[in-house]
């Protein structure tokens, strides 16, 4: 019961972050046949695929040599929740706290509070919010040609699109926007920071690249975006573009929020964990994805999942010492958990 008398509903795991982690270590520890929560601040699940590119294709997951993150999304939601995960959604969770001696962990959301034995963080970067592009009239187009989301790649089609960035996710969009668009600009101050293959593609793609040292001056337009001015930094060599619409893809800003009131270590703004347990500094506290850190960390969602499982069995047996640390194939669980369904 709690402070007021009120039956607890506890869980065995509630996970922290409902993006593909989040997704994967919820399916899996409902495999492992544990009562599973999911609580995420967004107000559907999928995480920063959904809210900020769910139109971009991404290529770092088994199985799929490109997909849209959208689609990916949707079959990891569809799995997630196959093996009796409960989402609430809408949910920042802003206080952990060890309650002993019961050694139960209470969270608390702008809501309500949530009563769980073991803890899995896959909170990605955290709160985010784009990095806005310093230059006259951009702040004064956005919504109207300048884009910092992208819900949908048809607002593109038929149009003069500039991208500004040279990471991932810039050279991405232009690859995804080109085939739409009647000609694409991509403008960037530095060298690519994507992977390599991509930006062969880019290069071998109609985009025009205007890089390095390349920055926008200013935007141009009515009640609409019409012209980008941009010009090289070391020549002063000055460009003006016809542009409806612009891409602005250099970066976030991720704060951990309360999460670095919680006992955690931290390191720039990630989690420190133990990579053979993926446990953090907190008991039945556990981490996984973009938000950990340790040493030779990749982040990426192939990597993210591998470690919601290395998560998942560590909390497994933190619940039950006796249990089996490694559950055996997943065609074995799966069979053991419909045997325990049926004989219920």
């Amino acid at each position: 019961m709690d402070e007021q008398g009120l039956e607890r509903d506890v869980y065995d795991v509630t996970v922290i972050g409902g993006g593909p982690v989040g997704l994967f270590a919820a399916f899996y520890a409902g495999m492992r046949g544990l009562k599973t929560k999911i609580i995420d601040s967004l107000p559907e699940l999928g995480g920063q695929l959904i809210a900020v590119y769910p139109e971009k294709y991404i290529y770092d997951v088994a199985g799929f040599p490109k997909i849209l993150a959208k689609d990916y999304v949707a079959g990891a939601v569809e799995q997630a929740l196959s093996t009796g995960a409960v989402a609430c959604l809408e949910e920042a969770v802003i206080g952990l706290e060890r309650l002993e001696p019961e050694g139960l962990i209470r969270l608390t959301t702008d809501k309500r509070e949530h009563w769980t034995r073991t803890v899995i963080i896959c909170a990605g970067i955290g709160s985010f919010e784009p990095k806005r592009l310093e230059a006259p009239g951009v702040r004064e187009f956005e919504g109207r040609g300048v884009h910092y989301l992208v819900r949908s790649l048809e607002v593109f089609r038929g149009k003069d699109v500039v991208i500004i960035g040279g990471g991932d996710s810039a050279v991405d969009w232009a690859l995804s926007v080109y085939p739409l668009a009647r000609q694409v600009t991509l403008i960037h101050r530095s060298k690519f920071r994507a992977h390599e293959r991509s930006v062969q593609q880019l290069h071998e793609s109609p985009v025009r690249l205007y890089y390095p040292f390349y920055e926008v001056k200013e935007v141009r337009g009515n009640h609409h975006l019409e012209e980008v001015y941009f010009h090289q930094t070391r020549t002063g060599e000055e460009h003006v573009v016809p542009a409806q619409e612009m891409i602005v893809a250099i970066g976030f800003a991720a704060d951990l929020g309360p999460m670095k009131a919680w006992g955690l270590t931290i390191e720039r703004n990630s989690i420190v964990v133990d990579p053979q347990t993926m446990a953090t500094g907190v008991p039945g506290v556990f981490a996984a994805g973009d938000v950990v850190t340790y040493p030779s960390k990749f982040k990426l969602i192939a990597t993210g999942v591998a470690e919601a499982i290395i998560a998942v069995n560590h909390a497994v047996v933190y619940i039950d010492p006796s249990a089996r640390l490694d559950a055996g194939h997943s065609t074995n669980i799966m069979e053991r958990r419909e045997k325990a369904a049926s004989a219920s």
